[in-house]
């Protein structure tokens, strides 16, 4: 009888201890997924694998998980549920029903979160304009008309900084080296836009060719919005510099890297945590 007592006290014992393990262990705060493609362009990789490492230890540090995947498939209404910030790392979806799942995603209040290449958009090209509603009223940038080059830093400007998230940002910054774009639509005139950084007038002249119309000398352009009618932040930055004069060697030698700057990483994390958290 002694014996038995004994392990069932030993199990509840086990028990206890198990189901404090378990109410000790906080739930996460929110749920990222980002999306990519990760081919083609070796800066554009770069960038996926980057942020592939960096994003979870910022979710281990601050209490989100981060997952990761190159099935677009799973840009449906079932598999969104699961989560509350979604990020584009490089591309957007193709397919009809994919982008239909996503607007209506952030139309019920969903966070997303998009870098360089994902609003990107050229007729003709592999990625023309064909998504209005992404490119044209969510976005709100229109098509992608030209950039600088080759990757270089730039000084950014706050444009507002009681925003969460460009809280505690110095007025102007030097950036990581980035393939800068300019779009077709004057993001100014968008009542819905608000721009949160910009390249300031002292980064000029920016780029450095060798073709003179990649380097540029004047001119307003943003390089972080949002559109306040949704949880949403786009951000320019994630094109690393590659060693492209031996790309042929197939070093794919990193340069640069986009999450290596104490102030822009701490933009991007502001921005993540905000939309975490239910920023609009």
């Amino acid at each position: 009888m002694k014996t038995i007592i004994r392990k069932y006290s030993c199990l509840l014992w086990l028990g206890f201890c198990c189901y404090n393990v378990e109410a000790q262990t906080p739930a996460p705060k929110f749920k990222v997924m980002a999306f990519y493609t990760g081919k083609e362009d070796l800066a554009h990789i770069s960038f996926v694998h980057e942020a592939n490492e960096w994003f979870p230890k910022m979710a281990a540090k601050y209490g989100f998980t981060y997952d990761a995947t190159t099935n677009w498939n799973d840009l449906n209404a079932t598999f969104l549920t699961n989560y509350q910030v979604i990020f584009f790392l490089d591309t957007r979806p193709e397919d009809a029903a994919q982008r239909l799942a996503f607007q209506k995603y952030m139309e019920q209040g969903g966070a997303w979160m998009g870098f360089h290449f994902s609003a990107f958009a050229l007729t003709p090209s592999a990625y023309p304009q064909n998504w209005d509603w992404f490119h044209n009223q969510f976005l709100g940038s229109g098509e992608y008309v030209s950039n600088t080059w080759r990757p270089t830093s730039a000084i950014l400007r706050v444009e507002d900084p009681s925003y969460p998230a460009t809280k505690d940002l110095p007025a102007t910054f030097k950036s990581q080296p980035n393939e800068w774009y300019r779009w077709s639509n004057d993001l100014r005139t968008n009542a819905d836009i608000k721009v949160l950084l910009s390249i300031d007038p002292t980064s000029f002249p920016l780029g450095t060719g060798p073709k003179q119309y990649e380097i540029w000398h004047e001119g307003y352009y943003p390089v972080a919005w949002t559109n306040k009618k949704f949880k949403m932040v786009y951000v320019n930055m994630g094109h690393n510099d590659m060693d492209y004069e031996h790309k042929l060697d197939r070093t794919n030698r990193t340069l640069s890297h986009t999450f290596d700057n104490e102030i822009q990483d701490k933009f991007i994390l502001n921005t993540l945590l905000w939309l975490g958290a239910g920023g609009k």
